[in-house]
């Protein structure tokens, strides 16, 4: 499988497979996701369900008109349902990822996590992935949970563990390298997700996650420079070369992931793991571009086809 190590190299790659994905798009009334649209269409990336509410049908019906082969345009009352109807498309197995346009996060996920109708699986556990390229980092990196689990439980962790190096796999990466993040190297009980960290090298060590490394605690900087490692007179294939950064928790994941966007020059794509189909939920703060390498991301990595 190829390696994928820039988001151009993605968006190449997804061209090269020949598969138009169908995407359900809930509420696409903003510039920003309307550019994901136009670029999607115009890359051949994609293929578009566009889910809207009657106050805001113009640009879907725009964007219609401009690609009646690439866009279905399916009209409600609100944007309430517009997530229900988008969820059920998906569901039917007549879109292949979800994503969100201009709508609340809270009504989206409220139609993703329906336990009748939603797309989590019973016991599943939903969470956040974001990937970056970095201009000083010569591959992609991988980042685990910036958004949805406040503080993870062992079971979580373990969920999420095994989501991420699954979505790092897909990429190319085939024994992911995965450093379990913290303020320093030290286990203590005073800091309760680094006893979990010892249970899940345990775990890999047991071949719970198929072929990895994984190491830690260790702070970000060892993971990812290893000079750092050096310093500390650290061995391990993890150390410089992490693929996917757990965090320990919500604060220190998503510090983390702003903070490169911000100071470091980072482009993101972010989508939800757990699910039974991809789900894109971009910030409203997130530029055009990541919106579009966050769906390029959700489309490689959907299961089946290509």
């Amino acid at each position: 499988m190829e390696l994928i190590r820039s988001f151009t190299q993605l968006v190449q790659a997804l061209q090269r497979r020949g598969v138009r994905r169908r995407v359900a798009v809930v509420c696409p009334n903003d510039a920003h996701t309307e550019y994901v649209v136009q670029r999607s269409l115009r890359e051949g990336t994609a293929r578009f369900l566009l889910v809207t509410d009657a106050a805001h049908r113009e640009p879907s019906v725009r964007l219609r008109a401009a690609a009646p082969d690439g866009v279905q345009v399916y009209e409600t009352s609100t944007p309430e349902e517009a997530a229900v109807r988008a969820v059920a498309l998906v569901r039917a197995g007549e879109a292949d990822v979800l994503m969100k346009g201009l709508i609340n996060t809270d009504s989206l996920l409220r139609a993703v996590l329906n336990k009748e109708e939603g797309l989590l699986p019973p016991g599943g556990v939903l969470s956040h992935l974001a990937v970056m390229q970095l201009p000083v980092y010569p591959k992609l990196l991988f980042c685990s949970d910036v958004a949805v689990i406040p503080r993870p439980t062992l079971a979580q962790f373990r969920a999420v563990v095994g989501a991420d190096v699954s979505v790092c796999r897909r990429l190319g990466v085939g024994c992911p390298r995965v450093a379990l993040v913290h303020c320093s190297e030290k286990v203590s009980d005073k800091f309760p997700h680094t006893l979990d960290y010892v249970r899940l090298k345990e775990d890999a060590a047991q071949g719970r996650f198929g072929e990895v490394y994984m190491d830690g605690p260790m702070d970000a900087k060892t993971a990812c420079d290893a000079h750092s490692g050096e310093v500390k007179g650290l061995c391990s294939p993890v150390v410089g070369n992490a693929d996917l950064l757990v965090f320990p928790n919500i604060e220190a994941g998503n510090v983390f992931y702003k903070a490169l966007t911000l100071f470091g020059g980072a482009d993101t794509a972010c989508m939800l793991t757990g699910t039974t189909a991809p789900v894109v939920v971009p910030s409203r703060a997130d530029s055009g571009d990541s919106k579009y390498y966050s769906l390029a991301l959700a489309c490689y990595v959907k299961e089946g086809g290509g």
